[in-house]
């Protein structure tokens, strides 16, 4: 069965070259040209993908975004014309799988869309374990939920697999690179300034003193761990 393809894009002329190569290589392509029609059609087409336009009229892509991310983890790959760093990490930390910047090839844009397939079908392990506390943190993986000191927090998706990575191996410092590797794939562009802007967010939400973090520690020259209890 072909994999279907939902392409947010206001710009049609961009909309149909692409949809047109894609339905080549064996992809359905349905496109919307808006923020709310895209979330409408989210639900109605249930796609496997999402090709989602940074800049678009009324609602914009990172907003689209956020709200499919709120019940669904379709993977989504983010359209950008922008070359900015800070916007290609704010996209990430709202729900993006992936990002591409325009001009883009089509063999790119295809190869994108495969390694993002291939990697959302082996997560979680499922020898995982369901939940996972540490100190007066508690997650609940299948419900992505996480409690901090008897508060729920919304963490968005990268942020919670950030935490789930780190709290898994309790007390075991994880390289910079491994963690990246997992949170975000071997196929993604390797940048450590995305991990270390994660882990920043990442405190702000879960500590009590992000500036002088108790659970998500920074292990100078190696890694971050996460400690559960005090040592």
């Amino acid at each position: 069965m072909s994999k279907r393809i939902l392409l947010i894009e206001d710009d049609t002329s961009i909309a149909d070259v692409i949809k047109d190569y894609l339905e080549k290589q064996g992809y359905e392509v349905d496109i919307v040209t808006d923020g709310e029609e895209g979330l409408a059609a989210v639900k109605e087409k249930l796609p496997d993908l999402i090709l989602l336009d940074l800049m678009l009229p009324g609602m914009p892509g990172l907003d689209v975004c956020k709200e499919i991310r709120k019940n669904s983890n379709i993977p989504i790959i983010m359209l950008t014309a922008k070359t900015d760093e800070v916007d290609k990490i704010i996209g990430l930390e709202f729900g993006a799988d992936d990002y591409i910047t325009k001009p883009f090839s089509f063999r790119e844009l295809v190869a994108r869309i495969r390694a993002v397939m291939r990697r959302t079908k082996t997560r979680p392990p499922v020898e995982s374990p369901s939940v996972l506390q540490g100190g007066d943190i508690v997650m609940d993986i299948p419900r992505r939920k996480v409690t901090v000191r008897g508060k729920v927090v919304h963490l968005p998706m990268k942020q919670f697999d950030l935490l789930r990575a780190l709290m898994i191996r309790n007390g075991e410092v994880i390289e910079r690179d491994k963690l990246f590797e997992e949170v975000w794939r071997k196929e993604s562009i390797k940048n450590m300034g995305t991990l270390d802007v994660h882990v920043r967010w990442l405190r702000e939400k879960i500590e009590e003193d992000p500036a002088r973090p108790k659970h998500v520690r920074t292990v100078r020259g190696v890694g971050y761990k996460f400690v559960g209890d005090e040592e």
